[in-house]
């Protein structure tokens, strides 16, 4: 009987032992992981030139106010199909105009007045002088936001491989981070995008506008408009696996 409870014994010692063994084996390796921020900071040149052309009119009817609105701008844009350039509506609107009258201390109803604003876009600057010279000082047209931008097509590309660029700025400093080790980065486990955005910085010099542009008088433009690139910025937030 005790050479039984003997063996029993040693049955189960070796049965929990048996169980420990298998379970450490069974049980998943743990992967070790590190988390580091890549950035990237590129820019890319503004390829169009821009102006806004509005015309305003105004008059004590607002059917007339509206259709002589209409027709100055369709006869703007009539124009402008046969340039090469890109037009988007931007602003379209009637209202009561009002002015303060000091003397009797009530608001004056000067009318009603229509707003029709269209941007206009062009690859070569020289398009968008032309029509600022064919326009500037015609009653009821006025012209403004002058500037040069990035388009779509330049930047989305761009910010794309800016991104790439970020996340091979992250494998680099998690290599840094775990060389001392004699460990390395290796496969990314995950990725997130923390920052992506790009700034149109101000024009640096405006030839194309004069001080006249204000009061819309005819003004030589001649020459071009000088801007700085557009700056882009991508930051990322990578998870990569220690070997």
């Amino acid at each position: 009987m005790e050479k039984q409870l003997k063996i029993l014994s040693l049955c189960l010692i070796f049965g929990f032992l048996f169980v420990a063994l298998v379970k450490d084996i069974t049980k998943p390796h743990e992967i070790r992981k590190i988390n580091v921020n890549g950035e990237c900071l590129t820019s890319v040149p503004k390829d169009r030139t821009a102006i806004t052309l509005r015309v305003t009119t105004l008059d004590k009817n607002a059917a007339k106010s509206m259709k002589a609105a209409t027709e100055k701008m369709a006869a703007i844009t009539d124009y402008l199909k046969t340039v090469d350039v890109k037009m988007q509506t931007t602003e379209f609107n009637s209202y009561e105009k009002t002015r303060w009258n000091r003397a009797t201390e009530t608001d004056e109803n000067l009318g009603i007045e229509t707003t029709i604003a269209v941007e206009v876009s062009a690859k070569d600057p020289e398009i968008i002088a032309s029509v600022l010279n064919k326009y500037a000082g015609q009653p009821d047209v006025f012209t403004n936001n002058l500037r040069m931008f990035t388009s779509q097509e330049t930047l989305k590309p761009a910010m794309e491989k800016c991104l790439g660029i970020a996340v091979k700025d992250a494998r680099t400093r998690a290599n840094a981070l775990v060389a001392t080790d004699g460990l390395k980065a290796g496969k990314l486990l995950n990725v997130s995008y923390g920052n992506v955005s790009y700034e149109e910085r101000p024009v640096a010099n405006y030839r194309l506008m004069g001080a006249k542009m204000a009061t819309a008088e005819s003004f030589d433009t001649g020459g071009s408009i000088v801007g700085k690139d557009t700056e882009i910025t991508v930051t990322v937030s990578a998870t990569f696996e220690i070997k």
